[in-house]
This record gives C-alpha cells, structure tokens and sequence, in this order.
C-alpha cells in the first residue's frame, strides 16, 4: 500500500537519503526536452521531497496528482526531474507530464495569434476612444514593421499610442493562459483517468511544427503520483489536483532566464516583456492557492 510506504519514509524522513543525480535522470514528456541538473537545485528539490512526502502521508490517498507551477527559470523542469528521481527511487512510482504538450496551437503559430490579439485589440480601444486616424493608421504601420507597436516609449512620440498599448494589453490578458490559448479539458481528463486508476491512457506529444502532434499510449498501471509540470498547472481550470506548488521567482529572472534560452533574439523585445508581466500577475494570483510555495533562493513560504 502507498500509505505504508509514505510512513515508513516518515520516519527517517529527516535524514533520508537522496541518490546523487546520474545521466539518465527521468524529466518530463515533452518532446525533445533536455534537462540539465544544476547544483543549486538539488537541496530545494529535497525539501520539496520532504514536504510532499508529508502531505501525502497525510491525506492517505492511493493516487496522488502533484502540481508544480512558477514562471520562466523558476526551475520548474529541473526540480520535477529531481523529485521523480527521488521519489521513483524512494519506491514511489512517479511519471512527470509537461503541460507544454497542452496548448491548442504550436509555438510558431501561438506568438502570431498574441500579436494578432495585441494589435486587433489595440485597433478596437482606438475606434472605442475616437483616436483612430488614417495618420495614426500610418504611424502604426510603420511601428508594426519595426515591432515596437507594444514598447511604451513610443508613446512618448506619440500619445494616441497609449490607448492602442492599453486595450491590446487587455486583449492579451484574455487570452494568455486561458481556454482560448490551452487546452484545459483535455488536461483535466487526462488527470481525472490517472486519479480514478486507468492503467493505460494516451498522452499527447506536440513539437514545435504543425505535423508533429501524436499520442502515446503510457502504462500507469503501477504509477502512484503524477506530477504536471507547466506554467499554468496552478490555473483555477486544473482539475483533480491534490497538492500544488509553487516555484517562486521574480519578473527579473524569469526574463533573465528567457534570454538565456532565446531562439529568435526577440526574448528581451517590450511585446515579451509585456507577455512576461501579464504571466506573473496571474502567477500571483494562482500562488495564493498553492498548498506549498518555495522561493528561489530555496526558503520555504508556504506548506
């Protein structure tokens, strides 16, 4: 029984044992996802072990759905990679799922759509305020090649900016992170099978081109937790969650942490800046519910 093996745990749960990391370490589902282990990681996946080991001690379930939400470089890859290796080797059997294989399109076709969004909006407020011009009309075209449509100093030349920067802003704020952007029933379905004992269930793959979405058939068969990775697993549509977490981290690293894993140069543009600041105001939001809360720095908040 998983409650007996979460009590044995318990009582040396204070100086367990952890494996030191190793090359196959298991990470989370996504495609192509490569996780580096960094050092500074390991203690706050070990108190996150500890912790977890606790409350689910206490709760006594036989299944348990884990999820582990924060911003960009909040660590939320490599603390789940950690934790499954802990807690698979501590004889409790976990799967990690990234809830990045969950969103309706690919990242190539997503970013179009926010920038759509941004901008339609930002037409509509204009039409909305009577600031709408064929001269402004012009200017914004030209801010559309350059991309600084979104970048507040603009607005500086040109005041009107302001309310076009406003209404795309809220545009976005619908939509980043909500059904129109992630696929949230299919989420909730996959956690509603694993909690209520489906040995098998077919798991989505999405990679970064239109003709790479797939599924997998994954056996749960002897799996005890599943933990869901992902920015929005802390979101109010998330379903059949029994404890969540909450990896802290500031405004400043995430785009610090953007930057160090842009693509396309774009990582530091005032459009992701903004995308950015719309992110951790709902990660505030969704951190006043999380069951554990862990800064970056290691110090537990919450639990």
């Amino acid at each position: 029984m998983l409650k007996d093996r979460l009590e044995t745990i318990l009582e040396t749960i204070d100086s367990h044992s952890f494996p030191a990391p190793c090359d196959d370490m298991p990470h989370g589902d996504m495609p192509g996802d490569k996780v580096l282990i960094s050092d500074a990681l390991i203690p706050h996946a070990q108190t996150l072990f500890r912790l977890l080991v606790q409350k689910m001690a206490a709760q006594g379930r036989n299944k348990y759905v884990i999820a582990i939400f924060g911003g960009s470089g909040s660590g939320k890859s490599v603390t789940t990679s950690l934790l499954t290796y802990y807690l698979n080797d501590a004889g409790i059997r976990t799967y990690a799922m990234s809830g990045d294989n969950y969103p309706r399109r690919i990242p190539e076709y997503n970013d179009a759509e926010r920038v759509s969004i941004f901008r339609s909006e930002g037409l509509k407020g204009l039409l909305k305020e009577n600031a709408y011009s064929k001269e402004n009309q012009d200017i914004l075209s030209e801010l559309w090649k350059k991309e600084t449509d979104s970048d507040p100093a603009e607005a500086d030349s040109y005041p009107w900016l302001s309310i076009y920067q406003k209404y795309g802003r809220e545009g976005l704020k619908g939509y980043l992170g909500e059904e129109k952007e992630q696929d949230y029933d299919q989420i909730n379905g996959v956690l509603k099978e694993f909690r209520d004992g489906s040995d098998c269930i077919w798991m989505k793959r999405m990679g970064r081109t239109e003709d790479a979405r797939w599924y997998d058939a994954v056996d749960f068969s002897d799996t005890d937790v599943l933990i869901l990775e992902w920015t929005h697993s802390g979101a109010p549509q998330v379903n059949n969650v029994d404890i969540s977490v909450c990896l802290r981290s500031t405004p400043e690293e995430t785009k610090a942490y953007r930057l160090f894993r842009a693509r396309d140069g774009k990582a530091d543009s005032a459009f992701v800046t903004m995308v950015l600041e719309i992110e951790q105001e709902k990660l505030d939001r969704r951190m006043e519910n999380a069951d554990i809360i862990l800064a970056k720095d290691g110090k537990v908040i919450r639990q």
